[in-house]
């Protein structure tokens, strides 16, 4: 458990100064998702049941020469601009993402060198939590001195993960998470601001959890074999182990913070699918209006949904609108922070 105030006292601040974010053109409805699979697997399933089990009508997906580090990119350079700033105004740059370009060296390089910055340049891997750790890292570095002015990037690209030619009922069912991704990528600018800014942050780690669902190849444990590189979990057990841990994060975050929902222009949270956004209303009592429904027409899109959340709201937010981010990953992780746009 981790939980944190902005300043820790000394009366800095930290603030999004710049968002944006990145869709494929490409959309690939439910619909025809599931005719390519069955026909793959020569299996059949009732007309329309991937939409009507996720309630995702479309996503979108990158084309193959789109690269995780393409849709991070593309939304480092919008960023940039809404925050009147350019890639040498920047002196760390942060690629926070469950996808990467290859295994080694980090993304964050692959991106710099498009960008052409000179920023310290690095890594943040936790799942769909990435995009938020690596804020909340960004912040923590401008907070002790180590850098003036932050770009955070992500860029997902998990339908690259996904197992479109099952081999039987069995690689279907365990993939089946899987059919609910879409791609993306979001980017924001931090540096110091005289009022408002990022205000909270707080997490909860499962880590019991951590094989209920991933990735499992190209590590050490399994480095080669395509076997290994589709994504692999049970959205049931995922959803249950969600469920168990339960609201304590949030419930401390409005304690600590005295800020109730109503208090929130927007609530931005990871979505995997429809039925489980309905299950977390229900759970956390978070007022349908104040949340961003993205997962309908957009999929999961891993650690990028909340990054293209705030981009979807920032140009309707006004000085001192509050903003809840509530960030839910594999691991199995929990995140929330609280900005206020200055």
């Amino acid at each position: 458990m981790q939980r944190d105030h902005a300043d820790r006292g000394t009366g800095l601040r930290v603030g999004i100064t710049g968002v944006a974010s990145c869709l494929p053109e490409a959309e690939v409805t439910s619909r025809e998702l599931q005719e390519r699979v069955t026909a793959a697997c020569g299996i059949t399933m009732p007309a329309r049941m991937l939409e009507r089990v996720t309630g995702i009508a479309a996503r979108r997906t990158a084309r193959p020469d789109e690269y995780a580090s393409t849709l991070a990119l593309r939304a480092a350079r919008t960023a940039l601009e809404r925050a009147g700033a350019g890639p040498y105004d920047i002196d760390l740059l942060v690629f926070a993402s469950a996808t990467r370009d290859v295994a080694e060296p980090a993304t964050a390089h692959i991106v710099q060198a498009a960008l052409g910055s000179r920023a310290h340049a690095l890594d943040v891997t936790n799942a769909c939590n990435s995009f938020v750790n690596g804020i909340d890292t960004a912040r923590a570095m401008i907070l002790a001195g180590r850098a003036r002015r932050a770009l955070v990037v992500t860029g997902e690209t998990p339908s690259r993960a996904v197992r479109y030619a099952p081999d039987g009922p069995g690689q279907l069912r365990d993939g089946f998470a899987g059919y609910t991704f879409g791609d993306a990528g979001a980017a924001v600018v931090l540096e110091a601001v005289e009022r408002g800014g990022i205000l909270d942050v707080d997490t909860e780690t499962h880590s019991e959890h951590w094989a209920v669902g991933g990735i499992f190849g190209g590590g050490s444990r399994h480095p080669r074999g395509d076997e290994h590189t589709y994504f692999r979990g049970d959205g049931a057990e995922l959803r249950e182990v969600f469920e168990k841990v339960g609201t304590s994060v949030l419930d401390r975050t409005r304690r600590r913070t005295g800020l109730d929902w109503d208090d929130f222009r927007h609530v931005l949270v990871h979505q995997v699918t429809v039925p489980y956004l309905d299950r977390f209303v229900e759970l956390t009592g978070v007022p349908r209006d104040r949340l961003v429904v993205t997962v309908a027409g957009l999929g999961n899109m891993a650690s990028a949904t909340l990054g293209v959340q705030l981009d979807l709201v920032q140009a309707g937010l006004r000085a001192g609108d509050r903003v809840l981010f509530v960030g839910l990953g594999g691991g199995v992780s929990i995140m929330t922070m609280v900005w206020e746009k200055a």
